[in-house]
């Protein structure tokens, strides 16, 4: 890439800004941005190396061999004050009054020859004002490009397609001096067919009608062989360079979600790498001469001589950083043969792999121990687990500093690409940087989190106890296996791995509730291995996704204490028992992108796509609270559905509970009139006043009596049908509380009592003598 090709255009003063995380992200290297005058495209990060911040991961450094990370700097920063650098794209622009249609480089040229020399002189390439030197109207880009799935981006094929679907005379010749003008109908109901391209210089016309269709580059070819060649070109506009191309692009909106799928790694911060003393190493300027010296003697000394120049070099510069920061040679030394001296025989390994979750996992569990005086960017609180009163749990952690640093390392276009596919998507990722160049783009988030280690033992007990989870496994993974990415990524889900990241989203959704920040301030992270792929892990991080250079306010770590986190657990896995889709949701089989999740939806289990490391699939509400058809196989069933007490660790099945053992299952079709904004009095009279038998109207005047008892209790719905089993016939309850699964029947339904009670729902029957006040208050849960 010649960084000579591109004139690079500076602006006087900052005119257009994104934050840091969208300049790595949505709007990273290859994307388009809508400023307020024009559309631009970030540029390869070679143009504007200068213009970072460096920042550090040692881990994720070594893994994608880079010497840095760049954070795109601030206005305020002095060393970063022409951030960074955009080409322009697309090209195409018309004047909204005149319509003349025609690339930038055209309307540059225009206003250089009309413009005053006052005007030229302040914005001399028509940067700052992007109008029509004739009309002075401010330009408007085309709403329309091509791209394939190589990752090359260009405007779309204009002058070639007003002359090949010229409407009068049929196809033309391409004329010598084209000179287009683009006009828009009236009507807002012709679509495409009211968007003109017309060229004056030879009188052909056409409409964008079918611009959009599938194949249709390829059908014009075909059509007019050899008369136009509408194949891809191969550009690459953000780096100034072209490819060989074979491929026909497709056509798509500029603002299209399939433009651009930006292509991310990210790690976090861990000891001993997040110590304050390799914080101070790295910030030294002999530090920074010692990496470039290393960075050449790479580049340009055999391999055979490499070690000993590094631990020569390494010796030098331990010296004068030691000098320079105040730190003595022996703790200096140790962290620069970390970070370029590799051990013999070390594998590489990627960030998702075992090993490299592994490391982060011994670290937030606990495992690796850190000196509390040097805890730099990660800071641990280990808890008592016997205080939190939470089944199969083993730890719990309070993560109250953590610093995770996101990389771009490609993008691709129309089809999404996992950075660790391999050779199979190899063509379709778009490197950000060339080959030689030392950094990728970044970005760091300082934040909290909570780290919840499960009991291995249980879950494998859950997993012999209940073999049709096994089965749900199998249904998801073939799914997976037919899929477009799991044909270019084979891989295997667990029973575990489901069970861990359902419990995840729903904790991350009943946080973002409890604890203040929106769902897309918290991230998962997902630490989920057996034992032979080298560590056995059953854990998940829950932590802040957003926060300025200083971290957040301690919110989240705060809930996950032992006197509120209890709570916000148990609330989460209740919340789960019912999803507003039910019973389709329960019962579905795959549902979602691919079919890739079973029983779980956007009204139960979706989160933020941003907030999941699987973008929302592989989930599965069944491996927590069960279905509808099985209640008993979800891991807190015995739990949600009152076996157990929340302090029993035992996962075995031994119960009592009529309704639980049932068979026979409930379907609500209709759960009647919602009763939220009723008082326990009021709903209590109701029922008494229309009783019949003097049973219920003596238990139902106590109730009413005791109507304070009932205040945080759920509230019910009034008239709820439902059917039992396989049976069509609609049966009624009196009154149906949902989260409770709890319904209570008068003497006037008695009939549908009967049918009702050997089912999966407690019965409650007012005629009945054993029924109580105590016995009521106690099956209904908290609202």
């Amino acid at each position: 890439m010649d960084l000579e090709s591109a004139k690079k255009v500076p602006l006087n003063r900052i005119t257009h800004s994104v934050r840091a995380s969208q300049a790595v992200l949505q709007y990273g290297v290859g994307a388009m941005i809508d400023f307020p005058n024009q559309t631009l495209m970030t540029a390869a990060p070679e143009y504007w190396q200068e213009q970072v911040v460096q920042i550090h991961d040692e881990r994720l450094e070594k893994v994608l061999r880079v010497d840095y990370f760049g954070l795109p700097g601030g206005q305020d920063d002095p060393h970063c004050r022409e951030g960074i650098s955009y080409a322009r794209f697309p090209e195409w622009y018309f004047c909204p009054k005149c319509r003349r249609f025609q690339p930038i480089s055209d309307w540059v040229s225009d206003y250089k020859k009309s413009a005053t020399q006052k005007r030229l002189n302040s914005d001399p390439d028509m940067v700052k004002f992007m109008q029509c030197p004739k009309c002075r109207q401010d330009l408007v880009v085309t709403r329309i490009i091509t791209a394939c799935e190589c990752g090359h981006i260009d405007d779309f094929p204009w002058v070639k397609w007003v002359h090949c679907k010229n409407m009068y005379g049929g196809a033309k010749p391409i004329c010598a001096h084209p000179t287009l003008t683009f006009k828009t109908s009236a009507s807002s109901t012709e679509g495409l067919e009211g968007l003109t391209v017309s060229c004056e210089s030879c009188g052909a016309k056409a409409t964008l009608k079918g611009a959009f269709d599938k194949d249709a580059l390829q059908e014009l070819d075909q059509k007019h062989e050899g008369k136009y060649n509408f194949h891809c070109t191969g550009r690459h506009p953000w780096k100034h360079t072209k490819d060989r191309c074979g491929a026909y692009p497709k056509v798509l909106q500029r603002g299209s979600s399939s433009v651009y799928f930006p292509i991310t790694v990210s790690s976090l911060v861990i000891p001993p790498y997040s110590s304050l003393i390799t914080k101070k190493i790295e910030d030294s300027a002999a530090f920074a001469d010692c990496k470039n010296i290393i960075a050449g003697y790479k580049r340009n000394v055999p391999k055979e001589l490499l070690p000993m120049l590094i631990q020569s070099t390494i010796r030098d510069y331990a010296k004068k950083i030691a000098i320079e920061k105040g730190i003595t040679t022996e703790k200096v030394q140790p962290i620069l043969e970390r970070k370029w001296i590799v051990p013999t025989g070390e594998d590489e390994y990627l960030t998702t792999s075992v090993k490299y979750r592994a490391e982060e996992y011994e670290a937030l569990s606990g495992e690796v121990s850190m000196s509390t005086d040097d805890y730099g960017d990660f800071l641990r609180e280990g808890t008592e687990i016997s205080n939190y009163a939470i089944p199969f749990i083993k730890s719990i952690s309070l993560i109250h500093k953590v610093r995770e640093v996101q990389a771009l390392v490609g993008f691709s276009r129309l089809k999404p690409v996992d950075a660790n596919m391999g050779e199979s998507s190899s063509e379709y990722v778009v490197p950000v940087k060339q080959q030689d160049t030392n950094w990728y783009p970044a970005y760091e988030v300082r934040g909290e989190g909570i780290f919840i280690e499960f009991d291995e033992n249980a879950i494998s007990e859950w997993q012999k106890d209940n073999p049709e989870i096994q089965h749900r496994v199998d249904v998801l993974n073939e799914n997976y296996r037919k899929s477009f990415i799991g044909q270019s990524k084979p891989r295997k889900v667990t029973a575990k791995f489901l069970l861990l990241h359902t419990i995840s989203h729903t904790l991350i959704k009943q946080l973002s509730f409890e604890c203040g920040y929106s769902i897309a301030s918290l991230k998962e992270r997902l630490y989920c291995s057996e034992i032979s792929e080298g560590k056995q892990m059953s854990g998940i991080f829950i932590y802040t996704a957003s926060g300025d250079s200083e971290g957040t306010m301690g919110g989240l770590v705060r809930q996950g204490c032992a006197d509120t986190f209890p709570g916000i657990f148990k609330k989460a896995m209740e919340e789960a028992m019912t999803c507003s889709n039910d019973p389709v949701c329960s019962l579905s089989m795959g549902q979602g992108r691919d079919s890739l999740n079973l029983s779980a939806c956007y009204s139960c289990c979706l989160i933020p796509e941003t907030s999941c490391e699987e973008f929302n699939i592989f989930l599965d509400r069944g491996t927590i609270v069960g279905t509808y058809e099985n209640r008993e196989m979800g891991f807190y069933s015995r739990q949600l559905y009152g076996t157990a007490s929340w302090k029993d660790n035992s996962i075995s099945k031994v119960t009592t509970d009529v309704s639980l053992k049932s068979s026979v299952h409930v379907i609500v079709t209709d759960y009647g009139t919602d009763l939220r904004d009723s008082v326990y009095a009021e709903i209590w009279n109701s029922l008494r006043t229309w009783a019949v038998d003097t049973k219920e109207k003596v238990l139902l005047s106590e109730l009413e009596n005791s109507s304070d008892l009932f205040s945080q209790k759920e509230k019910p719905y009034r008239d709820c049908m439902f059917q039992v089993g396989g049976n069509e016939e609609m049966q009624k309850c009196d009154l149906f509380w949902k989260k409770s699964q709890v319904a209570l029947f008068t003497s006037d339904n008695e009939e549908c009592y009967a049918a009702a009670k050997n089912s999966d729902i407690r019965c409650i029957y007012c005629a009945d003598d054993t029924v109580t006040v105590r016995k009521i208050l106690d099956v209904l849960k908290e609202q």
